[in-house]
């Protein structure tokens, strides 16, 4: 066993996005481009050895190479120990709570979660730091710095150990432990949830779907809904994780979960329906014919948070991304708790949770999470509403219109624009801006707008500052318009246009949400001059 200095040449683009580096399949087939970001998170995060990390992914495709390659290079660098996924499998919420748990260094998560799998897909690769939170851009820019002159990289040649048994081998002078994926996880869900409740609910003949979207979620699924609590078999459908998610774009949304709403608006469906995403941090709720957002989602989470052991205490605050609806923000004045506005990327909570400022967390991208770990947790969602509907007795349904009804309704839809040309998209972007100053005050189209800015975040905690994190433009009633180009996309640029509109009056909470939305989009196609600029005349996506 020798560890060996490898040449290798830099690859320009290997910047992390909102979560971690996300390419093509192809390009990380390409010599040394895995390596060499590797190389430049072991050089960012300085000295480790004799240090824990926590690896993992949600088996993709080239999941399983990455993972030897890692280890080898994190034995080359004198890691003490790596906690690894039994295959190689860990969900992004679990290496959250393993490097928690176990107060690891750090982990590496090898996913691009809610993006298509396979050899013509994509695959991603992040650093999480010791909270278990994905690395703050302080970090994430450093590494990338390294990745434009790295001209090498350091690896063992041993032997990589297999991986599908549980125990522990070594590589050089380090130990590599394959863990159970599932029972760390499973152990802090039980500590949050009254599991009893939900067992007797199930026990009742309580039914449900959970589409696992053949992702990393399905043996969470299985050993926690039809294992522990009881769920009929057959509960959880799609539950194998596949290299290629079965064909399927494992994002939960209307759209690519159309099997799940299509049982969930039938006839004879259950009472009531989930689903998770690639990498099991992402969530869609589906009432008996009603889909809920995410939004509201978060928002019926901290207004019944107590109805869960873990949460018996109370809010310290919810903290929701700047696109995400003001739905959580009438709860958290209900409480007398602050609610914060940040950024997207589940990084810009991990300050305000270590603070002890926050407790729940939501973005409108299907992200919901809170305390317990430092990412976002989509079965956590999950069992919270499985808890919530034991507690109260309630079809989802009656909840989420009895939430409206105390609080009014916001409707909320988000419009993409996939694989826009860059070049298009960042004109139309640069194009916004240049309005900011002369729309306040402005009247368009029966809205007067109160505020119209580039959304700048400065932290509390540390008082950074992040710029440029989208446009906003928002109406003297509460309206809002806001376009930002998301992080994500490993395809040219996704246009991110969303609408929130709120209405108090219950006699219109069940108007169509895309015809409640209309005068706000057509304003917004006005102002942004996307299909002049972009050519596009519709979004590749509604939800």
């Amino acid at each position: 066993m020798t560890i060996h200095s490898v040449a290798s040449t830099p690859y320009a683009g290997q910047r992390p996005g909102t979560s971690g580096l996300r390419k093509k399949v192809s390009e990380f087939l390409q010599p040394g481009y895995l390596e060499n970001f590797v190389e430049a998170i072991f050089h960012t995060i300085g000295d480790c050895r004799g240090q824990t990390l926590v690896l993992g992914g949600d088996g993709r495709y080239f999941n399983r190479t990455a993972v030897g390659v890692i280890l080898q290079m994190a034995a080359a660098h004198g890691v003490g120990r790596v906690l690894v996924g039994q295959g190689g499998i860990l969900s992004t919420p679990a290496v959250s709570c393993v490097i928690r748990k176990h107060a690891a260094f750090g982990g590496i998560v090898l996913s691009a979660s809610h993006n298509p799998g396979g050899p013509d897909g994509d695959f991603g690769i992040k650093y999480n730091v010791g909270n278990g939170g994905p690395a703050p851009e302080k970090i994430t820019e450093a590494l990338y710095l390294y990745t434009q002159t790295n001209a090498l990289y350091r690896i063992s040649d041993a032997a990589v150990p297999d991986l599908d048994q549980v125990g522990v081998s070594r590589i050089e002078q380090m130990d590599v432990e394959v863990i159970d994926p599932v029972s760390d996880y499973a152990e802090l869900m039980a500590s949050l949830f009254d599991f009893a409740a939900v067992k007797a609910l199930f026990a009742g003949g309580f039914t449900m779907r959970f589409d696992a979207m053949h992702a990393v979620c399905g043996p969470y699924a299985h050993a926690i809904l039809e294992g522990t609590l009881g769920a009929p078999a057959g509960t959880v459908i799609n539950g194998t994780p596949l290299e290629d998610f079965g064909g399927h774009h494992p994002d939960p949304n209307p759209v690519n979960a159309a099997e799940l709403i299509a049982e969930m608006f039938g006839a004879a469906a259950p009472d009531f329906g989930a689903a998770s995403d690639g990498d099991a941090d992402r969530n869609m709720i589906v009432a008996r014919g009603l889909a809920v957002t995410p939004s509201d989602s978060l928002a019926i989470i901290a207004a019944n948070a107590q109805v869960a052991p873990g949460y018996r205490a109370g809010l310290a605050g919810i903290a929701r991304s700047m696109p995400t609806s003001t739905a959580a923000d009438r709860v958290a004045e209900s409480l007398g708790i602050p609610c914060y506005e940040t950024p997207t990327g589940w990084k810009y909570f991990g300050n305000l949770l270590d603070a002890g400022m926050v407790t729940l967390c939501g973005e409108e991208s299907y992200g919901t999470g809170s305390s317990h770990i430092r990412e976002k947790d989509g079965l956590w969602a999950v069992l919270f509403w499985l808890n919530l509907l034991a507690a109260s007795g309630k079809p989802a349904a009656t909840l989420v219109r009895e939430h409206w009804a105390t609080f009014g309704r916001n409707y909320y839809s988000r419009h993409d624009y996939e694989a826009v040309d860059a070049q298009a998209a960042e004109g139309m972007m640069a194009h916004l801006r240049s309005q900011l100053g002369q729309l306040a005050g402005q009247q368009l189209d029966g809205f007067t707008v109160a505020l119209a800015d580039d959304f700048v975040y400065t932290d509390p905690v540390d008082l950074s500052v992040t710029s440029k994190q989208g446009v906003r433009i928002v109406m003297t009633d509460g309206s809002r318009i806001v376009f930002r180009l998301s992080g994500t996309g490993t395809e040219g640029a996704t246009i991110r246009l969303y609408l929130e509109k709120y209405e108090a009056d219950q006699a219109r909470h069940a108007i169509d949400p895309q015809q409640a939305l209309a005068g706000l989009a057509a304003i917004a196609a006005n102002l942004s001059q996307l299909k002049p600029r972009t050519g596009r005349d519709h979004p590749t996506i509604v939800t």
